[in-house]
């Protein structure tokens, strides 16, 4: 991690590894290929073999208010962007243009303010950051995550019953 100053500001660089990355993903069931860049890395996540869609359903449904009030993690659906983290998730495609119900690209942002804090106001580091993502991803497998509002980020679970197949 190294602190750039531009004027006033203060930027935060993370040094994220890629390998720890690809196999974090791998540890909570995803297939997954990093594309490192210079100011973000982007994760191409699947999981194939999944019986169910991965858990991100729509947080306005009425019968997902069980998921809504559990869920950890919240995403806008107009910008992808994943509350309190630094983190923009987007659909995958499948052949016919939809959203894949088993894939997802995940963008984390490798450069951020220096106030930035994680949820539970943690301070940023490459530790603490490698511990929410994977917690993250945990969560679409396991516990759900809230689409919140409509706008390019697509729920791939509908209601309870396809949630609980998954």
């Amino acid at each position: 991690m190294q602190l750039l100053q531009a004027g006033a500001h203060q930027r935060v660089q993370l040094e994220l590894d890629a390998e720890i990355l690809r196999q974090g993903a791998e540890e909570t069931g995803f297939a997954c290929v990093v594309e490192d860049g210079a100011r973000n890395v982007v994760l191409e996540l699947s999981c194939l073999e999944r019986e169910g869609p991965l858990l991100l359903f729509d947080a306005a449904d009425p019968a997902n208010t069980g998921w809504f009030a559990r869920c950890q993690f919240y995403i806008d659906a107009r910008t992808g962007a994943v509350l309190q983290t630094p983190f923009v998730v987007a659909n995958r495609l499948d052949a016919s243009g939809r959203p894949h119900p088993r894939a997802l690209r995940l963008q984390v942002a490798k450069e951020l303010p220096a106030h930035f804090r994680l949820p539970g106001r943690q301070p940023l580091s490459e530790k603490v950051l490698y511990g929410v993502l994977f917690n993250f991803l945990n969560a679409m497998q396991k516990t759900g995550v809230g689409v919140c509002g409509q706008g390019v980020v697509k729920p791939l679970a509908g209601g309870v019953q396809a949630a609980l197949r998954g």
